[in-house]
């Protein structure tokens, strides 16, 4: 049984919103944004190439490591085409994944995409088998949704504990990102449990990090430097 050491902590944002990467991607702790179909309809956004190419070059200017835009389509070959073209997005500076759904229309996708050198994410994951598939498939990332998991009577964080340490013990190259989180306490609790990979809403995001004793603190260092 192999097993690997513990990889950095990654932090992405998810959402489509340019406004929350403005505000949030000069902080200096997230790796990238990820976007799908239902974040760029709550962004009011369209779901075509256009757009998606203006976001990828908001998200280059702003400084972003990355970018998952989802492929769609009805049949393999429309979710191909897309995203081969998804995939010329990336340029020096932004690495581009192609997100796939975990279905078997999708998968079939994702190994054509694969042949062709395009990094992916596997997503909509919700178990282990697709993990599996995600790892065999040499996918950069699997996405499991733990929010539509505990909606829908799951287990949802023993399952995502078991999907880490399956990538772990088989020592793949595959980073589980965890998705649809509805705490900061569920990214902590993941976290301890060796989760190392997460794509937060700002919501989230701003719940993860704010304290009010940490605001206390602050202001009371500048009482006293104004003071001194």
């Amino acid at each position: 049984m192999t097993d690997t050491a513990p990889r950095p902590l990654r932090l992405l944002l998810d959402t489509a919103d340019t406004d929350q990467w403005e505000r949030w991607l000069p902080t200096g702790i997230l790796g990238g944004v990820t976007t799908n179909p239902l974040l760029l309809e709550r962004a009011g956004l369209p779901c075509n190439l256009e757009t998606l190419g203006e976001l990828a070059a908001r998200a280059t200017a702003l400084g972003a490591g990355e970018i998952h835009v989802q492929t769609w389509g009805e049949d393999t070959d429309a979710m191909v085409r897309r995203g081969r073209e998804l995939a010329r997005l990336q340029s020096s500076g932004l690495r581009v994944l192609v997100k796939v759904p975990a279905t078997e229309a999708g998968l079939r996708a994702a190994a054509l995409l694969q042949e062709e050198d395009c990094a992916l994410t596997l997503t909509a994951v919700f178990n282990r088998g697709q993990v599996m598939a995600a790892a065999a498939l040499g996918a950069a990332y699997a996405a499991p949704y733990l929010g539509r998991m505990l909606d829908d009577g799951r287990n949802g964080m023993a399952e995502i504990t078991a999907m880490q340490e399956i990538l772990r013990r088989t020592a793949s190259g595959t980073r589980l990102l965890t998705a649809s989180l509805r705490t900061a306490a569920q990214v902590g609790e993941l976290a301890a449990r060796g989760v190392d990979t997460f794509t937060v809403a700002p919501r989230i995001l701003a719940e993860l990090l704010h304290d009010e004793l940490t605001l206390k603190a602050a202001a009371d260092f500048n009482r006293a430097a104004a003071e001194i």
